[in-house]
């Protein structure tokens, strides 16, 4: 969020590159940094801070002074570590032995995406993103409650676009079609309730992410006036 230029190193000119206004100021992304008193000893605030108070001092004797101390006491435990034959876990790392890195366990390489990621947050040094789907915030047991039910919806729709494409229409064919091309309508969603946008009551379990079906059950009421605009 600030000034950047780029210089030209043989003629010495300089040129803007980037100057944010006010506005992309106020935008920057908050940083979020745990509180020292409840870091572990091993973060690195923590375990720096001695050289990183004394290189705020100017005192570089001391940086380096305090980083050898550092250092060596690292050597030492991991000598001791090798010779009881203790290995060493990393909590949140992995060595990747093809390219002999260093790699975050938790690490999410997928694009961001705006509208289903609200924000993204780190517990107990785990990365995780908040999401605004349904499915994503529900256990394994919820989300196969739902997906049953959805086999069983698909499996009634596929049976009504059967009856449609009949090449002997009944006279009752403009029913079937109507009540083919637009769903019952749903109930409402209430807190107490346990139906899911029409489905059969989930199991307690579930009932407890009633208030996220609240948006899904809007965006549903929505597509059936779509289809039943088509329909029309």
């Amino acid at each position: 969020d600030g000034e950047v230029h780029i210089n030209e190193v043989k003629n010495g000119n300089t040129e803007m590159f980037w100057n944010p206004t006010s506005e992309v100021r106020r935008q920057r992304l908050k940083r979020h940094i745990v509180l020292f008193e409840e870091q572990t000893d091993f973060e690195s605030e923590r375990l720096w801070q001695h050289v990183t108070s004394a290189i705020n001092k100017g005192d570089q004797h001391k940086a380096t002074q305090e980083k050898f101390v550092l250092e060596e006491e690292q050597r030492n435990a991991a000598r001791e570590r090798r010779e009881s034959g203790m290995e060493w876990k990393p909590l949140l790392f992995w060595h990747d032995a093809r390219t002999k890195e260093w790699r975050y366990k938790y690490e999410d390489l997928r694009p961001w995406d705006p509208l289903n990621d609200i924000a993204q947050f780190e517990k107990d040094g785990i990365l995780q993103t908040m999401e605004r789907h349904l499915s994503t915030r529900m256990s394994n047991h919820k989300a196969t409650c739902i997906n049953n039910q959805i086999t069983r919806h698909k499996r009634s729709a596929k049976d009504c676009r059967r009856r449609k494409t009949s090449d002997q229409p009944s006279n009752h064919s403009q029913n079937t079609e109507s009540s083919c091309s637009t769903p019952e309508s749903v109930q409402e969603l209430s807190d107490d309730d346990g139906e899911y946008l029409g489905f059969e009551s989930l199991c307690a379990h579930c009932g407890k992410e009633i208030n996220h079906l609240k948006e899904i059950h809007s965006a549903v009421l929505s597509l059936q006036k779509a289809q039943q605009d088509i329909h029309r």
